[in-house]
Order: structure tokens, then C-alpha cells, then sequence
């Protein structure tokens, strides 16, 4: 306690003098030892033992719910419609959403649950007398399964719906990042910023506005266009809307409202992604005749060697791990991209895939781009299989002449079953007896025809690449489906995001940087890449930080002394480690969390982002600072790619940041010139979706016309507001983000998911908010009946079909003729007739309008 409050009056001793940042006295932010120890003597110590009474619990038959049945919760009533009258009744859900739902479904119904706060809230209840009316209680807990106890009954949701809970547990899937997701999310938005609306072009941003048509304040996007017009899109159709991505933000081409100069450019678009969508058929169909290596798969063995990776692997981990494997165990030859984060856990993919190639007796080559990554990669296929008779060697300027060319001679007998290796294992010289699985990493630093020439080797060979960037032609080619592409972007459990800081050099900031690192006992990276000058900028450092054990790295060093300067790093016998960019990869050190990076506008983006990557490992808090020179000194692209960097420190933002970089450089470098034009044009998110609706188009056979983007196009109208209250949901960027995923929805489940995610967030849903989302429920309903309009009142819902309808109008006919509620208005209009106005009422018109048009019995709550 002593040394800490000395160390508190030396830092306040050095800081003081800052008039730009005042800090606190000591004495009125800290307790003297004295007051302390005074204040521990005022409290008293307890010692807590458990208490465990023996009770019978038993098992209760199949009580879930039966969506087909008349009545949802029939099983739950034959079990328990005689026990609720003397017993108490315990329902555990996963969420407060999930206990809404609950809640709602047991209300419409016939019963009262009352939801509770806590455990011990049910624990009040369970002495009071029991009561039909007061039994049934709706309570967040993480329970499996159910029980029966003499004196209380217990529920969990796995109970309810064992039949699909899988569906109900896929709120986790939420965050499996996809390529589609990533391109639409409208979470990057700001105002100013350039966006596409289907059917008007390119606009700019200007905010969410509150506007009043009559029934009320409803919320609209506010997009601006040429000669200052004004356009306003309902949240409900923000499906029409996506991210302008293709060309400098700043240069995008803003349209003028109205004028044939969209549709003319969509035209253009669209025959241009009939050319491409007919090549990358041709390049799947070669694809598909090429066969490549069926793998075996031991699932017993496989789970046997999982059980050696120490962490829990998150939601996009496992679908990554699932899509690699069914990559292998296919004939087809996997090309495939795992773009994740730094420290997100692509290597155990790797190390997986290296598995089952090597359980089929093949040959695994791991490529990097550096000999540091080539040794970290070494130990880590190392330790994973050293319980397995593996033989693992490395191929890089650690190793001597004599080990490289015994390990060339093994790898063409197959007695080594790995080799790690840098640009050594593009050699004319390597041969392999039999090579089944390639794996790229940090595909990004590679050239084209260094990966190309590896290919050649045989063009049969599975490869799955790994980066944490991909440069802007790899993404797109991804994007294409030219290449598989997965995403991490899940951090692991207690990954902190890195605070990135953009600062002019100062040495009082660098020291204050390093002085605190250094004072939680942690070890920092000052990245210096003017190998010139690094011994310069070594004596000053050591001068600003006397207290600090300061090493050099840099890659004009020899093998062995560069290898025994990082190991001796790794071993905390240094705290500082003064660098090139050699360690923008292959350096993993937990310890390591504070980085400072001069002349950091000199760095390309994945640069900066990998540099970055090498602290925040552990879950300790990381800083990066970004040191310039003054403002003057800086381009403009040095400028943005910093303010990206800056504003990307979110866990997870490899890929935003290859989106940024594709802005920045411009669509020319992506896909060539013949390219570019358009996609300047219409911009590259909705470029990539009509390539996607073409490419699928020419597999069903169907013709490809200017409608290649599906967008809903049904008028739903409640006459009342239909938007998330600023009260409920203050941030703008959350209410954009929220408003996309609804107006994309396709199922009732989707939305559902929605409500609960929403009601675990902000609590419990509003009026407005309600309306919502059962505007988006009834939306999905229509598109099943071919509405395209649907108008509902206190009094009627009139709905509006498509000139030429899909469904059987003589069956639906045949359904309502004897129903006095409907009555035909005109040609393709229908009016029912209802008594009821409350929202309630409104969901209840609405599923037995919809029951009568598509027939059976239709529900707006799963």
C-alpha cells in the first residue's frame, strides 16, 4: 500500500505542471493508510456455510408447443391445467425478450403471469396462499431443464420448445458476421455521407427526421440530392437503401431527383453484370470439373484433438471451422478466405484443417510472409500436435543451411507431414511427395505471382487463405464468389476493443504513453522504420524513459541475433521493444499492450491495422498512438486512412476497414478499369447484390432485366406512428441499424428475434415501437398473399392484390363467400370488415384476415 501511494505522488510530482491536463492532488483522490485501516476495523467479517435440504424432484411429460395444433399451449394444459390450481408455476427464459414472449403467449391464452425481477421475488411468493390467478410466474435465468418439487413447479424455455430450439438459441447467430451483412450495415453512416436508394440514386445523409402526414409523427431518412431537393425515405423501406462505397465519399456522383440519368447508369450496370455473372459461371463450372481431394473425416478423433485448444470458440469461429471442413470432405478443391481480426482465433482454423489433411495422409505446406511468423506459427504447430506422431519442420533464415536441405529431402520422401516456411517454400527446388492442403497467411503481403506460382505446384491442392485485411481486389473477388469467404468478427471472451489515439509527436505524451504501460508491469512496442536513424532514436528514448530496458529489432539484423533479441523480449527481460515494421505479424505476446507508431501517415491501412493488432492479445486494455507531424505535413489520403484507422478500433473491423481503403483508392485498383466506371456509378454494395441476383438469375434460367434488386414494394398503413421513440432509443446510428434489419426481414421469427434483442436492450417495447414491428409482421403476410397495398383502420383492413396474383383466388373465393366480414370493393380490392381498435385487436384482424386469403390457421407470433 505504501509503494502505491508513493508511486501516486511521484506520477502527480512529474504531471502537475500540465495546464492542458490538470490532474488531481493525491490527497483528495486516495486514503491515507491510517483512514484505511481505521475504516476496515468499522466493518464486520461473516463466514457464509451452505445449506443443502434433500428434496424428490421429478420429470414432467412433453409440455411444448405445437404451432399446428388450434391451441398453441395444449400440451401445457393437459399436464398442468390441475396443478396450477394448488401449485405454483415457475416459466425461466433466456432474456427479458424472451420472458415478454412468454409472457404474451401464455396472456392470449387465458392466464396472468407475472414476471419477476429475481429469485427471491418468487421466493416471497411461493408462502402465499396459491391462487389460480396469482400462479404463473415468468422469471430470466439460465435453466436447461424443468422440474417438479412438492412445493413449486419449475419451466425453462428449452421445455416450451424443445420442437425448435435450435431456431430460438440461433439469437446467437446474430453475431455470424456474412459478407451480406457487413456490405449493408448502416452502422458506418454519418451525415454527409453518400447513400443509394434503388429507385433514386445517390443522395447524401442528412439525418433521421420526424414528420407528420396525419396519424401522427412517423420517422423518415432525410437524403439530400442535386439542386438541394429533398427526399424523404419511411424506415419501413430502408430495404431500398444502401452504403455508397466505390469512389472518395467526397467525390461521390450525387443525381439529380427525377432524372433518367439513374435508370440510365442502373441500365448500363445491369448489362455489364450479365457479362460478368456469364464468366463467373464459366469459372464455377470449371471449378466444378476440377476434382481435388476428399479428405476423411473421424469425428471422434477430430473432437479428440479440439479438446487441445484452451478457449471457447465464438459463433463465427465454429462456422468457419464448419465451412472448412465441408470444403475438404467435398471433391471440389477449396479456395476459401478466412478474414478475421488479429488475435480472433484464424489459426486454430488452420490448425484444424492441417488435421484432417493429415489424417488422410496428405502433406500440409503453411506459408508466411515473414521468418517471425514462420517461427510462431512453428511453435504453435508444434505444441498443438505434439501428443500426435507428427513430423513438423521450418523452413526460413532461422534455421541453418544443413536443417534446410534435410528438410527438402524429407518433404520429397513424405517423412515431414508440416513444414512452415516464408518465400523458401515457392522454391523451384521443394518438391512434395503428396501436398493436399495449402495454408496462406497474412494473404494480404503476398504478390499475386508468388501465390499463383505456389498454385502451380497442383492445381488440385485444397487452399485456405488467412488474413486480418484483405486487400481491397481480394475482397472483391470474394465478394464475387470467385472464392469462399468467412468472417471472424466475434471477439473472444473479455477481448478488450485497442484505443487508438491520432496524435502531432510530442515527447512528453511518448513518455507519459510508455510510463504507464510500463507502471502496470506491461511491455510496449515503439515502432521506428528508418533503420538509419533507430540507434538515434534508441539514446533519445532511453533518455525520456531512464527507468525502461530498451532492446532493437529490425530486419537488416542477423538471423541468430534477431532471433535471440525477440525470444529475450518474449522472456520480459526487456520492457520496450524499439522496432521495425518486422514485427507487423508473427509477434503474439500477451504482455505487450501499449504501441507507438511514428510517422504513422507514412502506412498503407492494412499496415496500421496489422501494426496495431499486435497489442489488446489478453484482456488487459491496449492503447495505440498514431504519431504525425504537424497538420501541413500530411496528405489527404494519409489524412483519411488515419481518421479510418482512428475511427475503426471496434473489435472485429478488419473488414470496414478494406471497405475504406476500397473508397480511398478507388474501385479502379478492385476490378480493373473496364469496371470501375460503374461501379463509381452505382456503388459497390449494390454492384455486389445485382451481381449476386444475376449470377442466380442465370442458374434458374430466369431473364435479367433491370430488376435485378428485390425490394418490397407494399404500402402497409395503420394510421398510427410507427417508429422507435428518440426516449426509447436515443442513438441514431442504433435506430438506422435496427430499421435495416427490419425492413430485410423475411420471416415473423426474424422479427420476433428483433423484439427480443430490443427489449433485452432497452426494455420493455413502446406503442409506437410495437407498431413497427407488427407493420414489418404484416408486410411479410402480405408478400405471401400478393398484396401490394393494406390499409387498416379501427374499422376495416383493405388489402390491394397485384394485377396477376400467384395465389388461387378461386380457393380464397371459395374461403369468404359465406364470410359476411369481406366484401369485394373493386377488381383486385377486398375489405374486412372489424369491430376492435386496440393494437391487440390490430395483430388479431390481421391473422384472421390473412387466415382466410391463404388458408389454415396464420399467427404473427412465431
Amino acid at each position: 500500500m505504501e509503494t502505491q501511494l508513493e508511486e501516486i505522488n511521484d506520477r502527480y510530482r512529474y504531471l502537475h505542471h500540465d495546464m492542458e491536463r490538470p490532474v488531481c492532488d493525491p490527497s483528495s483522490i486516495a486514503l491515507k493508510k491510517e483512514f484505511w485501516l481505521s475504516a476496515f476495523k468499522e466493518h464486520t467479517t461473516m463466514a457464509v456455510e451452505d445449506l443443502f435440504v434433500e428434496e424428490e424432484y421429478l420429470q414432467f411429460p412433453d409440455i411444448s408447443i405445437n404451432t399446428r395444433e388450434q391451441h398453441d399451449l395444449k400440451n401445457f394444459n393437459n399436464t398442468f391445467s390441475e396443478k396450477i390450481e394448488n401449485k405454483k408455476i415457475l416459466i425461466v427464459a433466456n432474456n427479458i425478450g424472451r420472458a415478454e414472449t412468454i409472457k404474451n403467449l401464455f396472456t392470449k391464452d387465458g392466464y396472468s403471469p407475472i414476471v419477476l425481477d429475481t429469485f427471491q421475488t418468487f421466493e416471497k411468493y411461493k408462502l402465499t396462499f396459491p391462487n389460480k390467478e396469482k400462479n404463473l410466474f415468468v422469471i430470466v435465468g439460465d435453466v436447461l431443464r424443468g422440474f417438479e418439487s412438492r412445493q413449486f413447479i419449475l419451466i425453462t424455455e428449452f421445455d416450451l420448445y424443445s420442437s425448435h430450439y435450435q431456431k430460438i438459441k440461433k439469437t446467437d447467430r446474430k453475431n455470424e458476421k456474412t459478407v451480406e451483412n457487413l456490405l449493408k450495415n448502416l452502422s458506418e453512416l454519418q451525415v454527409g455521407s453518400p447513400v443509394v436508394h434503388i429507385d433514386h440514386g445517390i443522395g447524401k445523409y442528412r439525418g433521421l427526421k420526424h414528420v407528420n402526414l396525419g396519424d401522427g409523427e412517423n420517422e423518415f431518412l432525410h437524403l439530400e440530392y442535386a439542386n438541394e431537393a429533398t427526399l424523404y425515405v419511411p424506415v419501413s423501406q430502408l430495404d431500398k437503401i444502401n452504403r455508397y462505397c466505390g469512389a472518395d465519399p467526397d467525390h461521390a456522383p450525387i443525381h439529380i431527383l427525377g432524372s433518367e440519368r439513374w435508370n440510365k447508369e442502373k441500365k448500363k450496370a445491369v448489362k455489364q453484370v450479365r457479362d460478368t455473372a456469364a464468366k463467373l459461371l464459366e469459372l464455377y463450372a470449371v471449378r466444378a470439373t476440377k476434382k481435388g481431394i476428399k479428405f476423411n473425416f473421424d469425428s471422434q478423433e477430430f473432437n479428440t484433438f479440439c479438446q487441445g485448444f484452451q478457449y471457447i470458440e465464438t459463433t463465427d469461429q465454429n462456422a468457419a471451422i464448419q465451412s472448412v471442413i465441408q470444403d475438404m470432405i467435398s471433391e471440389k478443391p477449396m479456395d476459401r478466405l478466412i478474414c478475421g481480426d488479429v488475435g480472433f482465433g484464424k489459426t486454430e482454423v488452420a490448425l484444424r484443417a492441417s488435421f484432417l489433411a493429415i489424417s488422410s495422409n496428405k502433406q500440409v505446406a503453411v506459408l508466411t510472409p515473414t521468418t517471425l511468423l514462420a517461427e510462431q506459427h512453428f511453435q504453435t504447430f508444434k505444441d498443438r500436435f505434439s501428443s500426435l506422431p507428427v513430423e513438423i519442420r521450418e523452413l526460413s533464415r532461422f534455421r541453418k543451411k544443413s536443417e534446410i536441405q534435410e528438410s527438402i529431402s524429407l518433404l520429397k520422401t513424405g517423412k515431414i507431414d508440416i513444414v512452415v516456411g516464408t518465400h523458401k517454400l515457392i522454391m523451384g527446388n521443394i518438391q512434395f511427395k503428396d501436398l493436399g492442403l495449402i495454408i496462406i497467411d497474412e494473404e494480404h503481403r503476398f504478390g499475386v505471382r508468388q501465390k499463383e506460382k505456389f498454385r502451380e505446384i497442383r492445381s488440385e491442392i485444397d487452399t485456405l487463405a488467412m488474413t486480418a485485411t484483405p486487400i481491397p481486389r481480394t475482397l472483391a473477388m470474394s465478394m464475387e464468389g470467385i472464392r469462399d469467404f468467412s468472417i471472424i468478427a466475434t471477439a473472444p471472451q473479455k477481448r478488450l476493443a485497442i484505443k487508438t489515439f491520432v496524435r502531432e509527436e510530442d515527447d512528453f505524451y511518448v513518455r507519459e504513453a510508455l510510463y504507464r504501460e510500463l507502471r502496470r508491469g506491461g511491455q510496449a512496442y515503439v515502432i521506428h522504420n528508418e533503420v538509419k536513424t533507430i540507434h538515434h532514436k534508441l539514446s533519445k528514448l532511453e533518455k525520456l524513459v531512464p527507468e525502461s530496458r530498451i532492446t532493437v529489432a529490425h530486419g537488416q539484423m542477423p538471423e541468430k541475433e534477431l532471433e535471440t533479441v525477440m525470444r529475450s523480449f518474449n522472456q520480459k527481460q526487456f520492457n520496450i521493444l524499439l522496432c521495425s515494421t518486422i514485427i507487423e505479424t508473427g509477434i503474439d505476446i500477451p504482455s505487450a499492450n501499449t504501441i507507438i507508431i511514428y510517422r504513422a501517415d507514412k502506412f498503407g491501412l492494412a499496415q496500421l491495422h496489422q501494426l496495431r493488432g499486435r497489442v489488446g492479445r489478453s484482456h488487459h486494455q491496449a492503447y495505440a498512438y498514431l504519431l504525425t507531424p504537424d497538420e501541413k505535413s500530411i496528405t489527404t489520403s494519409s489524412r483519411k486512412r488515419l481518421n479510418a484507422i482512428q475511427s475503426m478500433e471496434e473489435l472485429g473491423s478488419g473488414f470496414f476497414l478494406a471497405m475504406h481503403d476500397l473508397e480511398i483508392r478507388g474501385a479502379g485498383e478492385v476490378l480493373g478499369e473496364n469496371q470501375s466506371g460503374n461501379i463509381t456509378e452505382i456503388g459497390f454494395s449494390l454492384y455486389a447484390e445485382m451481381l449476386e441476383n444475376a449470377v442466380r438469375f442465370l442458374k434458374e434460367k430466369k431473364p435479367i432485366n433491370e430488376n435485378l434488386i428485390e425490394t418490397s414494394k407494399i404500402d402497409i398503413n395503420l394510421h398510427m406512428p410507427a417508429l422507435l421513440p428518440k426516449t426509447y432509443c436515443p442513438d441514431i446510428n442504433e435506430r438506422l441499424i435496427i430499421y435495416k434489419k427490419l425492413s430485410e426481414s423475411t420471416n415473423i421469427t426474424e422479427i420476433n428475434e428483433m423484439e427480443e434483442e430490443l427489449i433485452d436492450r432497452f426494455g420493455l417495447i413502446p406503442l409506437e415501437a410495437k407498431t413497427l414491428l407488427l407493420t414489418h409482421k404484416i408486410r411479410i403476410k402480405s408478400i405471401a398473399a400478393d398484396l401490394v397495398k393494406l390499409d387498416m383502420t379501427e374499422d376495416s383492413i383493405i388489402g390491394t392484390f397485384a394485377k396477376e396474383p400467384k395465389i388461387n383466388i378461386d380457393v380464397m373465393l371459395d374461403s369468404i363467400k359465406k364470410d359476411n366480414s369481406f366484401k369485394i370493393t373493386g377488381p383486385n380490392q377486398l375489405k374486412y370488415f372489424v369491430s376492435n381498435n386496440s393494437l391487440a385487436s390490430y395483430q388479431l384482424n390481421s391473422e384472421l384476415f390473412f387466415s382466410k386469403i391463404l388458408g389454415g390457421k396464420i399467427t404473427l407470433d412465431y
